[in-house]
C-alpha cells in the first residue's frame, strides 16, 4: 500500500496586504473568544475515563467504546482515540462495505438516543503488513469518520501510550464489548444487549505463546505470539466479553490508555485461552502519521491487499 501523500494548497500570486476591514473582523473575532474565556492551552485534547451513576457503583460507562456497524448491524467494537478517528482490528473490515460507527450508548440498541451518535466512516486504513487469518499479524486499522464526533460525558477518546511505554506483567487491565468475538461476523451469533466488560491481568507473552502452541501444528521454534501483540487474562475463566476489534484499556498512573485491540478469534474457542491483542505501542506513530497525514490513502488499496491476504493465506488446524 502506497504511503498516504499530503494534499497542499499553494497560490501562484504574491502576497497580499491585509485590508483595515480585514483587521477590524479579525480583532473583532479575538475580543469575542477572550470575552466568551477562550484559552488556547484548553484547545489539546483531553482522554476520557469511566464513570459510574452514583447508584449504580458496579456498571461503568466507557465512553471511548464503539460499535463498528454494517446497515446498523453491530460487526465489531473498537475504540475512539480522537473526534476524527477509531482503532479497529484490520480483520473486521471485509470488502467495500458501508461502515459506520455508534458511540455514547452501552445498549446494543438503544431506545432512548440521549448522548449517543451514530457517524459513517469516510476512510478506511489497514496497517500496511497486515496479513494472515487466524493466526494474523499486525491485525489493526484506522476508521476515519465523515464527521467529528461531539465530545461529551457519554463520549470520551481514549489515550494513546507512547511508544516506548512498557505495560508491565500483572498490570489490571479491562476488556469490554458485546460479545461478538468471532473474525467472520454470522448474524446469528448471540450478543449481549447491554456492554459487557471483564477484568483482566497482562501475561506474558512468551507463557501465552506456550498456550497456543499446545492448539496448533506449529513446532515451537516458530512464534505465535509475537512481540506486536499481547495477551490478557483473568487466570481463571476467560468468558469473551470483548469483541473482535474492541479496547483492552488500562489505567496507568490516573490516565487510561489502548493497551490493545482485540485480534485472535482462537482466544475464545476455551476458557483457559488468553486474550490475544495488538499492541499499540508498536502502532502508536503509525497511527500518528495517518492522523496528522489525515487520511488520504483512501480505503482502496487497503481493501485490495486484505482480499489478495485472505486469498493466499494458508488455513490453520485447530
Amino acid at each position: 500500500m502506497a504511503a498516504p501523500t499530503s494534499r497542499r494548497l499553494s497560490a501562484k500570486s504574491g502576497p497580499r496586504k491585509p485590508s483595515v476591514l480585514s483587521l477590524c473582523l479579525l480583532l473583532l473575532l479575538l475580543l469575542l473568544r477572550l470575552s466568551s474565556g477562550y484559552k488556547e492551552d484548553k484547545t489539546k485534547q483531553v482522554c476520557g475515563r469511566p464513570w459510574w451513576l452514583q447508584n449504580l457503583k458496579s456498571v461503568r460507562h466507557w465512553p471511548w467504546e464503539v460499535s463498528l456497524r454494517v446497515e446498523n448491524e453491530h460487526v465489531c467494537g473498537g475504540a475512539l482515540i480522537d473526534p476524527s478517528w477509531v482503532v479497529t482490528a484490520a480483520h473486521c473490515i471485509q470488502g467495500t462495505k458501508e461502515y459506520s460507527v455508534m458511540l455514547g450508548t452501552s445498549k446494543l440498541k438503544p431506545l432512548d438516543f440521549t448522548g449517543t451518535l451514530l457517524i459513517s466512516v469516510s476512510d478506511i486504513i489497514l496497517h500496511p503488513k497486515y496479513w494472515g487469518r487466524t493466526f494474523i499479524m499486525n491485525d489493526i486499522a484506522l476508521l476515519q469518520l465523515h464527521t467529528p464526533a461531539t465530545l461529551s460525558e457519554y463520549v470520551q477518546p481514549i489515550c494513546l501510550p507512547e511508544p516506548n511505554f512498557y505495560l508491565k506483567v500483572g498490570t489490571q487491565c479491562w476488556v469490554t464489548g458485546w460479545g461478538q468475538s468471532k473474525q467472520r461476523f454470522s448474524a446469528n451469533s448471540t450478543l449481549s444487549p447491554e456492554l459487557q466488560e471483564a477484568e483482566v491481568f497482562i501475561m506474558d507473552n512468551k507463557r501465552c505463546d506456550r498456550i497456543y502452541h499446545k492448539l496448533s501444528l506449529f513446532p515451537r521454534i516458530v512464534p505465535l505470539v509475537m512481540g506486536e501483540m499481547i495477551c490478557a487474562t483473568n487466570y481463571g475463566e476467560n468468558k469473551c466479553y470483548g469483541d473482535s476489534g474492541g479496547p483492552l484499556a488500562c489505567e496507568v498512573e490516573g490516565k487510561w490508555i489502548l493497551a490493545g485491540v482485540f485480534s485472535w478469534e482462537k482466544a475464545c474457542t476455551k476458557a483457559q485461552n488468553p486474550g490475544v491483542y495488538s499492541r499499540i505501542t508498536k502502532y502508536t506513530k503509525w497511527i500518528k502519521k495517518q492522523m496528522d497525514n489525515g487520511g488520504l490513502s483512501g480505503p482502496q488499496s487497503s481493501i485490495w491487499l486484505l482480499l489478495l491476504s485472505q486469498l493466499l493465506q494458508p488455513r490453520m488446524g485447530p
